[in-house]
């Protein structure tokens, strides 16, 4: 038995041998690639990084482009005769930064002692330029290309967001095993959206080297190598000449503005107030120039146009308006009185019918207006009465894309609040609520939140007769196509009789409330309002959209703290009507009258996102 045993182990043990001796003979001498490659002497490995996608505006302007910049490289077993000195005088480096740098480079996971690893990145043609004759002196330091982010404007940063080194917790998730310490990725706006598309595909070079570090050339005449692939370009729906006027008109105002191309959902402007010039977040100062931005109070990085959640005020009457048509509850000729018994209200003419209670935005008649389409008599139980209203009149306002995202191409866009039954029951309590307890939704307050993406959106529906196509931000890619979402239509359901009815007060309403926004030669529609703001100014809120029979354009702008939708947000969004419409702005008295407006009140500090809702914002879903 243990004899057996014996020959069995010896068996075993000569297999073995033999499979290790094959193996071995293979490696060495069959191919000679895995003794070459591992040969880190004679080996190095230089890495070609792609040329990231261009970034163009609709007319073919090119908005982002491509910068060189190099990074300094070392391998640390070359150094021979290090001149410290010499060294820092040319690099402009102190003594202590460079042994900073050398400390720091020996912890970086990924050094090793003779292989390249990045010691200085980042340097700008002006840089290489200096050190470039001087490299000879600096045995085992070498230069790698690569390429930074360059604007032709100082606009747009938020929506074409930034690119900067991927960080360990983004390296962590990544699945696609793509990335590597060092790399560059978009971090928001455009860039982050559109990453694979525009990233492109990194290349490998293989260099043969002598012993004394004199590159020899390519390794097996190039086999291993591959070329990088270039990203793809993308062209945008933005009009760049609207959006720096955008900008312009929103100097020294914290809110937002967004203009749309009603028949396509092609995003023409976004601003965000205040913003930052995007050079700002490039090359080598981008650590301390993103501090600085960050610690502003007035968060330039917030993405305000999707990401801040306001209540609309008034606009919002225009909604209510429809809904109660297609219920059935009102008509065009519903009368009520203007009775501030109810609810507080400015001073105007007494309206007599719906086209009325629009054109002068009365707060009293959308109360009583709201209270129809809530309590339909449904059931003999008022509360419950209301829990039904409230539900059927939330799947309404949902369709305008209202309570929930809408799904543009840009990260981190919110979705708004629009309450159900169940928040009310878990504030109240179950059959504890009823219309006197919600009636502020009437005009567009209480625990209704929208952003004014959304707000713009409202404005496109009304524009369209009652549908939308998804906003956008990338028109055309490359070989490629955008997402067939962005070309679907979405229905509100309404009939399209009930937004003509609707359109024709807007029109008059500019010669209501808001009549710095007539345009001469134009036929705007509008609607102004005023979002009460309990922590400073009320805030200025208007969506319009012209022509009337052909809308090209409609917009949304909400300026913080500037008091009533007629004077600042009005007045705004009239301009760049005319800007985008005309071609020029032919009244200028109003232009200087905008341009006068400052916000930024330093005692009343405004918030990026208001909290006038009364409860947290929680999951509005049934």
């Amino acid at each position: 038995m243990n004899e057996g045993r014996k020959e069995i182990f010896q068996v075993v043990f000569v297999l073995t041998g033999i499979i290790f001796l094959v193996k071995l003979f293979f490696i060495q001498l069959l191919d000679d690639r895995y003794a070459q490659m591992a040969d880190s002497n004679s080996i190095m490995k230089e890495i070609e990084y792609p040329s990231r996608g261009l970034i163009f505006d609709r007319n073919n302007k090119l908005l982002v482009y491509n910068s060189p910049e190099y990074d300094l490289l070392i391998v640390t077993n070359e150094l021979v005769n290090f001149d410290s000195t010499r060294f820092c005088e040319i690099f402009d480096i102190t003594r202590e930064e460079l042994k900073q740098r050398f400390s720091e480079l020996k912890k970086l996971k990924e050094y090793v002692p003779y292989r390249p690893t990045v010691f200085i990145k980042q340097l700008s043609n002006y840089d290489f330029a200096k050190i470039q004759e001087h490299l000879d002196e600096f045995s085992g330091f070498y230069i790698q290309p690569r390429t930074t982010r360059a604007y032709t404007s100082d606009a747009l940063a938020n929506v074409l967001g930034y690119v900067s080194e991927i960080s360990k917790n983004q390296l962590d998730r990544d699945t696609t095993k793509l990335y590597r310490q060092g790399d560059y990725i978009g971090q928001s706006g455009i860039e982050a959206q559109y990453e694979e598309v525009l990233r492109g595909q990194r290349g490998v070079r293989y260099k043969l080297r002598n012993v004394k570090g004199m590159e020899k050339g390519s390794f097996k005449d190039g086999d291993y190598d591959t070329l990088s692939v270039p990203g793809k370009n993308l062209m945008t729906t933005i009009d760049l000449d609207l959006q720096q006027y955008g900008e312009y008109l929103m100097k020294g105002k914290v809110g937002s503005l967004v203009a749309l191309e009603p028949a396509t959902g092609e995003i023409l402007s976004m601003v965000s107030g205040p913003s930052y010039d995007p050079s700002m977040l490039t090359g080598r100062t981008f650590s301390s120039n993103f501090m600085l931005i960050s610690s502003d109070t007035t968060k330039p990085l917030f993405t305000r146009p999707l990401m801040a959640m306001y209540p609309p005020g008034s606009i919002f009457k225009i909604v209510q308006s429809l809904i109660g048509l297609q219920e059935g509850v009102l008509s065009y000729d519903t009368r009520f009185p203007c009775d501030r018994s109810l609810v507080n209200c400015h001073s105007h003419p007494n309206p007599t019918d719906l086209h009325g209670a629009i054109q002068y935005s009365c707060n009293p008649y959308f109360h009583q207006a709201f209270r129809r389409i809530i309590n339909q008599n449904k059931s003999p139980n008022t509360f419950t009465d209301s829990r039904i209203g409230l539900d059927n009149w939330r799947e309404y306002v949902k369709r305008f894309g209202l309570g929930t995202p809408l799904g543009v191409d840009l990260p981190s866009e919110k979705g708004g609040q629009m309450p159900t039954s169940n928040l009310y029951n878990r504030i109240y309590g179950e059959g504890r609520w009823k219309y006197s307890t919600i009636y502020s939704l009437s005009i567009g307050q209480g625990e209704m939140l929208v952003t004014p993406l959304q707000m713009a959106n409202m404005a496109a529906v009304m524009a369209n007769k009652g549908y939308y196509y998804t906003p956008h931000l990338v028109k055309v890619i490359e070989d490629g196509d955008i997402d067939t979402r962005y070309r679907t239509r979405n229905e509100t359901g309404i009939d399209s009789a009930y937004f003509s009815f609707v359109q024709d007060a807007m029109s008059d309403a500019i010669y209501g409330t808001a009549q710095r926004a007539i345009i001469p030669g134009i036929e705007l529609c509008g609607k102004t309002g005023t979002a009460q703001n309990p922590h400073g100014h009320d805030h200025s809120v208007f969506m319009a959209f012209a022509p009337k029979d052909n809308p090209k354009i409609a917009i949304a702008v909400y300026v913080e703290n500037a008091g009533w939708g007629g004077r600042s947000a009005a007045s705004i969004a009239s301009l760049m009507i005319e800007q985008y419409l005309n071609g020029e702005i032919k009244r200028k008295s109003l232009e200087a009258y905008v341009l006068k407006g400052d916000f930024l009140d330093p005692v009343v500090r405004p918030t990026p996102t208001p909290t006038v809702q009364q409860v947290v914002p929680v999951d509005m879903e049934e």
